[in-house]
């Protein structure tokens, strides 16, 4: 890691610039690109008390003739934190549009709002790389992070296009947000506690120029607390109306990867129980990249789901009484787990420069559902043929698929298999149901 000298004293105060400097010259080996001037160019301003780098928040002081400084070590630490991320450039996450997706809660005050922000510039601009520089020239980042230079655009049918980051990005950003919101609410504390217990002629923080606060380095944020089965059995129908259920899940590190900050209860669709509190991540992870009222592409993330993160993945779907006491998954996942592994031996591959490669994409579709196992029949199909054949690999009955399940459970997570079964739980309904509206947009309200 390439480390540019700072004049003056290490652990000090230094100008905004020389961050700039030191930020840069730390991270140019970082797997995740940063852009140059973090602490100077938009959306980063020292008059809110604070910039973001990563997932860290880094104070601001102003100094001696007006001049803002920040804390070298805080710098320091920030870039830190960045190096030690590891990137996969393949696995990405779709950050928009989405059509007909409703609009999220947002805590008040919390200016980041990344998603919005990489959405309304590329909406706007029509392209990333105007979108990506603002009107003078320079690069427009976030928390730090140049993004322009790992945004990727899909495009489908010609005209509809999408735009996705890599997942290790997304789980940054994620946290940035979730830390500002923190930052924001303990300097409301702080200031709250300095009006009540000092005269106003000697204010602990001064009002930046845009109407915010400067924030005292001082003040603590929460630290998140792990998931610890603590809405287990619940129904999401009943946690999502009550009031203060989106602040109390914030405070939660995400129940799957247990690094990110928690966004959403993730929730079974054909039961309705509450799962767990997921961070945005890990709640697109699971899903296709297209899927329909009974249809679903099997994308290379599966590879994942079903392989190397195998035991949390089961574990977590079955935190869902319905689906552990069936010892069975959601009709979507188990058409997807079929797919990819009972069917794996039947997928036909053409050569390639190394070796042979799997032939075009599988898809996965069925007739009836899983309210009537005996009509309900998955079809296995490759689409995107290089020869141009679109074969039928297998048609499988749900009843089948699901004792394959079963039987492959045992054999992959038998801590997951010992925890299921008839009679783990009482009162279930005799036929599942999907009983939750879309709340994701793209159709996605199977999974």
């Amino acid at each position: 890691m390439s480390e540019r000298v700072i004049p003056g004293r290490t652990g000090g105060l230094i100008t905004l610039g020389a961050a700039d400097a030191l930020w840069a010259g730390l991270t140019t080996d970082s797997a995740v690109p940063t852009a140059s001037a973090a602490f100077t160019c938009s959306p980063a301003d020292a008059r809110a008390g604070y910039v973001l780098l990563g997932g860290r928040v880094v104070a601001t002081v102003k100094a001696g003739g007006g001049q803002w400084r920040v804390p070298e070590t805080e710098v320091r630490r920030a870039a830190a934190e960045l190096n030690a991320v590891e990137m996969d450039r393949q696995d990405l996450v779709r950050i928009g549009p989405f059509r007909d997706a409703p609009q999220q809660e947002h805590t008040e005050g919390t200016p980041l709002r990344w998603r919005r922000r990489i959405t309304q510039e590329l909406q706007e601009l029509g392209a990333p790389e105007r979108a990506a520089r603002r009107e003078d020239g320079r690069p427009y980042h976030l928390a730090g992070i140049d993004w322009r230079r790992i945004l990727v655009e899909q495009t489908h049918d010609r005209t509809r296009r999408t735009w996705w980051l890599p997942r290790a990005v997304v789980r940054l950003l994620d946290a940035a947000e979730h830390t500002e919101t923190q930052w924001l609410k303990a300097a409301l504390t702080c200031q709250k506690s300095a009006t009540a217990t000092e005269p106003p002629s000697h204010p602990r923080q001064a009002r930046a120029a845009d109407g915010r606060q400067t924030t005292s380095p001082d003040c603590p944020t929460t630290p998140l607390r792990p998931y610890n089965e603590e809405l287990k059995g619940h129904l999401y129908s009943v946690l999502s109306r009550k009031p203060g259920t989106s602040r109390k899940v914030a405070g939660w590190t995400c129940a799957v990867c247990r690094t990110a900050p928690a966004a959403v209860l993730d929730h079974c669709h054909e039961h309705g129980y509450v799962r767990a509190p997921v961070c945005h991540s890990c709640n697109t992870q699971e899903r296709p990249d297209h899927l329909y009222s009974n249809d679903i592409r099997v994308a290379h993330h599966y590879t994942r789901l079903f392989h190397t993160h195998t035991a949390d993945w089961l574990r977590h779907w079955h935190r869902c009484p319905g689906c552990r006491t069936r010892t069975t998954l959601p009709l979507p996942h188990l058409a997807a787990w079929t797919a990819h592994i009972a069917c794996r031996s039947l997928r036909p591959t053409h050569r390639a420069p190394r070796g042979r490669k799997p032939c075009g994409v599988l898809r996965v579709s069925w007739t009836g559902s899983q309210n009537a196992p005996r009509s309900c029949l998955l079809t296995v199909t490759v689409d995107f043929c290089p020869s141009g054949e679109h074969r039928v690999l297998a048609r499988v009955p749900y009843r089948e698929a699901a004792e394959r399940f079963r039987t492959w459970l045992a054999e992959t997570a038998p801590a997951v298999a010992a925890a299921a079964g008839p009679d783990r739980l009482d009162g279930l309904p005799t036929r599942s149901r999907p009983v939750i509206a879309d709340t994701s947009g793209e159709g996605l309200a199977l999974f």
